[in-house]
Protein backbone atom coordinates (compact mmCIF):
# COMPACT_ATOMS: atom_id res chain seq x y z
CA UNK A 1 0.00 0.00 0.00
CA UNK A 2 1.45 3.64 -1.05
CA UNK A 3 1.01 5.77 2.11
CA UNK A 4 3.12 8.16 3.64
CA UNK A 5 5.06 8.08 7.39
CA UNK A 6 4.57 11.18 7.93
CA UNK A 7 2.16 13.74 6.11
CA UNK A 8 3.35 17.21 6.71
CA UNK A 9 0.51 19.91 5.52
CA UNK A 10 0.43 23.83 5.16
CA UNK A 11 -2.47 25.23 6.65
CA UNK A 12 -3.78 28.10 5.17
CA UNK A 13 -4.78 27.78 1.81
CA UNK A 14 -4.67 24.08 2.17
CA UNK A 15 -6.72 22.77 5.52
CA UNK A 16 -7.97 26.24 6.31
CA UNK A 17 -9.51 29.36 4.36
CA UNK A 18 -8.70 32.40 5.81
CA UNK A 19 -9.93 34.67 2.67
CA UNK A 20 -12.93 36.43 5.03
CA UNK A 21 -9.94 37.47 7.40
CA UNK A 22 -7.74 38.35 5.04
CA UNK A 23 -10.03 40.30 3.48
CA UNK A 24 -11.45 42.33 6.69
CA UNK A 25 -7.46 42.83 8.01
CA UNK A 26 -7.43 44.01 4.52
CA UNK A 27 -9.58 46.53 4.30
CA UNK A 28 -8.77 48.06 7.73
CA UNK A 29 -5.47 48.79 7.52
CA UNK A 30 -5.98 49.94 4.35
CA UNK A 31 -8.35 52.30 6.14
CA UNK A 32 -5.62 53.11 8.54
CA UNK A 33 -3.54 54.17 6.29
CA UNK A 34 -5.27 55.79 2.79
CA UNK A 35 -8.07 57.14 5.31
CA UNK A 36 -11.52 56.29 2.75
CA UNK A 37 -14.69 58.90 3.07
CA UNK A 38 -16.02 55.73 4.12
CA UNK A 39 -15.39 53.27 6.41
CA UNK A 40 -17.04 50.37 4.91
CA UNK A 41 -15.44 48.75 2.15
CA UNK A 42 -17.59 49.25 -1.42
CA UNK A 43 -19.54 46.38 -2.57
CA UNK A 44 -18.18 43.43 -4.37
CA UNK A 45 -14.67 44.78 -3.56
CA UNK A 46 -14.50 41.67 -1.25
CA UNK A 47 -15.59 39.16 -3.86
CA UNK A 48 -12.91 41.35 -6.40
CA UNK A 49 -10.11 40.59 -3.75
CA UNK A 50 -10.46 36.81 -3.18
CA UNK A 51 -9.47 35.50 -6.49
CA UNK A 52 -6.25 37.66 -6.24
CA UNK A 53 -5.11 36.39 -3.32
CA UNK A 54 -2.53 34.10 -4.94
CA UNK A 55 -0.39 36.77 -6.10
CA UNK A 56 0.27 38.33 -2.33
CA UNK A 57 3.47 37.01 -0.95
CA UNK A 58 3.52 39.04 2.23
CA UNK A 59 0.50 40.12 4.45
CA UNK A 60 1.82 43.52 3.73
CA UNK A 61 0.52 43.69 0.09
CA UNK A 62 -2.78 43.07 0.63
CA UNK A 63 -3.86 46.04 1.40
CA UNK A 64 -1.75 47.56 -1.66
CA UNK A 65 -3.90 44.79 -3.63
CA UNK A 66 -7.06 46.99 -2.40
CA UNK A 67 -5.44 50.34 -3.13
CA UNK A 68 -4.93 49.16 -6.85
CA UNK A 69 -8.46 47.71 -7.22
CA UNK A 70 -9.73 51.22 -6.19
CA UNK A 71 -7.36 53.14 -7.96
CA UNK A 72 -8.42 51.48 -11.29
CA UNK A 73 -5.69 48.76 -12.08
CA UNK A 74 -8.10 45.29 -13.64
CA UNK A 75 -8.13 42.43 -11.51
CA UNK A 76 -6.77 40.55 -14.66
CA UNK A 77 -3.14 43.14 -14.50
CA UNK A 78 -3.07 42.51 -11.09
CA UNK A 79 -2.97 39.09 -11.32
CA UNK A 80 -0.83 38.53 -14.44
CA UNK A 81 1.96 41.36 -13.57
CA UNK A 82 1.77 41.97 -9.77
CA UNK A 83 5.21 41.89 -9.14
CA UNK A 84 5.83 44.87 -11.42
CA UNK A 85 3.16 46.69 -10.39
CA UNK A 86 3.91 46.88 -6.06
CA UNK A 87 7.00 49.79 -6.75
CA UNK A 88 4.65 51.19 -8.77
CA UNK A 89 2.03 51.65 -6.74
CA UNK A 90 3.78 52.36 -3.40
CA UNK A 91 5.15 55.19 -5.61
CA UNK A 92 1.66 56.36 -6.91
CA UNK A 93 0.31 55.72 -3.26
CA UNK A 94 3.24 58.04 -1.83
CA UNK A 95 3.77 54.64 0.88
CA UNK A 96 6.33 52.03 1.42
CA UNK A 97 5.77 48.88 2.89
CA UNK A 98 6.61 49.62 6.70
CA UNK A 99 3.41 51.60 7.15
CA UNK A 100 1.41 48.64 5.33
CA UNK A 101 2.63 46.38 7.46
CA UNK A 102 2.72 47.90 10.80
CA UNK A 103 -0.96 48.58 9.91
CA UNK A 104 -1.64 45.02 9.21
CA UNK A 105 -0.16 43.62 11.88
CA UNK A 106 -1.71 46.29 14.09
CA UNK A 107 -5.37 45.62 13.00
CA UNK A 108 -4.79 41.43 13.38
CA UNK A 109 -3.06 42.14 16.77
CA UNK A 110 -6.15 44.64 18.28
CA UNK A 111 -8.82 42.03 16.56
CA UNK A 112 -7.19 39.06 18.25
CA UNK A 113 -6.61 40.81 21.70
CA UNK A 114 -10.17 42.06 21.81
CA UNK A 115 -12.34 38.90 19.84
CA UNK A 116 -10.03 35.82 19.85
CA UNK A 117 -13.45 33.71 19.06
CA UNK A 118 -14.45 36.76 16.21
CA UNK A 119 -11.17 36.39 14.68
CA UNK A 120 -10.90 32.66 14.84
CA UNK A 121 -14.93 32.71 13.43
CA UNK A 122 -13.70 34.36 10.02
CA UNK A 123 -11.64 31.19 8.86
CA UNK A 124 -13.10 28.10 7.71
CA UNK A 125 -11.96 24.71 7.17
CA UNK A 126 -12.20 23.05 3.33
CA UNK A 127 -14.78 20.55 3.24
CA UNK A 128 -14.09 17.36 4.11
CA UNK A 129 -10.22 17.81 4.79
CA UNK A 130 -10.75 17.90 8.85
CA UNK A 131 -12.21 13.85 8.08
CA UNK A 132 -9.45 13.29 5.94
CA UNK A 133 -7.03 14.37 8.48
CA UNK A 134 -8.18 12.41 11.19
CA UNK A 135 -8.46 9.09 8.57
CA UNK A 136 -4.88 9.64 8.09
CA UNK A 137 -4.09 10.26 11.84
CA UNK A 138 -6.16 7.05 12.64
CA UNK A 139 -4.53 5.01 9.89
CA UNK A 140 -0.98 5.82 11.98
CA UNK A 141 0.07 8.34 9.83
CA UNK A 142 1.83 10.61 11.97
CA UNK A 143 0.49 14.44 10.81
CA UNK A 144 2.92 17.50 11.01
CA UNK A 145 1.51 21.21 10.31
CA UNK A 146 4.19 23.53 8.70
CA UNK A 147 2.74 27.39 8.44
CA UNK A 148 3.69 30.70 8.43
CA UNK A 149 0.49 31.32 10.72
CA UNK A 150 0.98 30.99 14.37
CA UNK A 151 1.10 27.94 15.93
CA UNK A 152 -1.46 28.80 18.81
CA UNK A 153 -4.20 29.71 16.57
CA UNK A 154 -3.60 26.73 14.68
CA UNK A 155 -4.01 24.45 17.75
CA UNK A 156 -7.19 26.33 18.30
CA UNK A 157 -8.62 26.48 14.87
CA UNK A 158 -7.70 22.53 14.84
CA UNK A 159 -9.52 21.95 17.97
CA UNK A 160 -12.60 23.76 17.07
CA UNK A 161 -12.81 20.90 14.36
CA UNK A 162 -11.93 18.08 16.64
CA UNK A 163 -7.90 17.43 16.39
CA UNK A 164 -5.81 17.32 18.91
CA UNK A 165 -1.75 17.43 17.82
CA UNK A 166 0.80 17.66 20.29
CA UNK A 167 2.00 21.05 20.20
CA UNK A 168 5.43 19.63 18.49
CA UNK A 169 3.76 18.75 15.77
CA UNK A 170 2.45 22.37 14.56
CA UNK A 171 5.11 23.75 13.61
CA UNK A 172 3.97 27.77 12.70
CA UNK A 173 5.55 31.25 12.59
CA UNK A 174 7.23 30.90 15.46
CA UNK A 175 9.37 28.42 14.34
CA UNK A 176 10.92 31.26 12.01
CA UNK A 177 12.94 29.01 9.35
CA UNK A 178 11.71 28.08 5.55
CA UNK A 179 9.48 25.33 5.08
CA UNK A 180 12.40 23.41 3.35
CA UNK A 181 14.36 23.57 6.30
CA UNK A 182 11.41 22.64 8.94
CA UNK A 183 11.58 19.31 6.39
CA UNK A 184 14.79 18.96 6.86
CA UNK A 185 14.59 19.17 10.53
CA UNK A 186 11.96 16.36 10.14
CA UNK A 187 13.80 14.00 7.42
CA UNK A 188 17.26 14.14 10.20
CA UNK A 189 15.19 13.10 12.53
CA UNK A 190 13.32 10.01 10.87
CA UNK A 191 15.46 9.28 7.77
CA UNK A 192 14.06 6.21 7.01
CA UNK A 193 10.14 7.74 6.59
CA UNK A 194 8.34 8.21 4.01
CA UNK A 195 7.68 11.99 4.01
CA UNK A 196 4.78 13.91 1.66
CA UNK A 197 4.31 17.22 1.79
CA UNK A 198 1.32 19.08 1.05
CA UNK A 199 0.90 22.67 -0.07
CA UNK A 200 -0.84 25.71 -2.05
CA UNK A 201 1.93 27.72 -2.94
CA UNK A 202 3.69 26.25 -5.80
CA UNK A 203 7.34 28.24 -5.05
CA UNK A 204 7.51 26.80 -1.84
CA UNK A 205 7.11 23.46 -3.36
CA UNK A 206 9.76 24.17 -5.63
CA UNK A 207 12.43 26.14 -2.76
CA UNK A 208 12.25 21.99 -1.98
CA UNK A 209 13.27 20.91 -4.62
CA UNK A 210 16.07 22.81 -4.98
CA UNK A 211 17.38 21.48 -1.95
CA UNK A 212 19.37 18.25 -2.85
CA UNK A 213 19.00 16.11 0.29
CA UNK A 214 14.86 16.29 0.21
CA UNK A 215 14.84 14.63 -3.22
CA UNK A 216 12.87 12.04 -1.97
CA UNK A 217 9.76 14.08 -0.53
CA UNK A 218 6.78 13.81 -2.50
CA UNK A 219 5.34 17.06 -3.26
CA UNK A 220 1.62 17.69 -4.01
CA UNK A 221 -0.12 21.76 -4.75
CA UNK A 222 -3.03 21.69 -3.35
CA UNK A 223 -4.99 23.30 -6.34
CA UNK A 224 -8.27 24.65 -4.06
CA UNK A 225 -5.68 27.08 -2.06
CA UNK A 226 -4.28 30.41 -2.92
CA UNK A 227 -2.62 29.47 -6.33
CA UNK A 228 -3.70 30.64 -9.94
CA UNK A 229 -4.02 28.56 -13.25
CA UNK A 230 -0.59 29.28 -14.34
CA UNK A 231 0.73 27.52 -10.92
CA UNK A 232 -1.36 24.79 -11.65
CA UNK A 233 -0.04 24.16 -14.90
CA UNK A 234 3.50 23.33 -13.37
CA UNK A 235 2.28 20.60 -11.32
CA UNK A 236 2.49 18.52 -14.24
CA UNK A 237 3.95 14.60 -14.93
CA UNK A 238 7.41 15.32 -15.10
CA UNK A 239 7.45 18.45 -12.80
CA UNK A 240 8.46 16.45 -9.31
CA UNK A 241 5.13 18.23 -8.12
CA UNK A 242 1.69 16.49 -8.50
CA UNK A 243 -1.08 18.53 -8.59
CA UNK A 244 -4.00 17.32 -6.31
CA UNK A 245 -7.74 18.19 -6.31
CA UNK A 246 -9.86 18.19 -3.56
CA UNK A 247 -11.78 15.86 -4.20
CA UNK A 248 -8.34 13.21 -4.69
CA UNK A 249 -7.32 14.97 -1.27
CA UNK A 250 -10.22 13.01 0.38
CA UNK A 251 -9.75 9.90 -1.27
CA UNK A 252 -7.14 7.09 0.05
CA UNK A 253 -3.26 8.14 -0.51
CA UNK A 254 -2.64 5.39 -3.51
CA UNK A 255 -5.13 7.48 -5.49
CA UNK A 256 -3.30 11.00 -5.12
CA UNK A 257 -0.15 9.10 -7.40
CA UNK A 258 -2.18 7.14 -9.41
CA UNK A 259 -4.33 9.91 -10.71
CA UNK A 260 -1.26 12.70 -10.43
CA UNK A 261 0.75 10.23 -12.91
Amino acid sequence: MISPDILALDFDGVVCDGLREYFQSAWKAYAVVFKPGDPAPPEGLAERFYPLRPVVETGWEMPLVIYGLLSGVPDDDILARWPQLVPALLAQAGVDKAPLAEAMDGVRDRWIQTDLDDWLSYQRFYPGVIDRIQAAIAAGVELVIISTKEGRFIQQLLAQGGVVLPADCILGKEVKRPKYETLRQIKTAHPSAALWFVEDRVKALQAVQQQADLGDVKLFLADWGYNTEADRALARPGSGIWGLTLPQFGRPFEDWIATAM
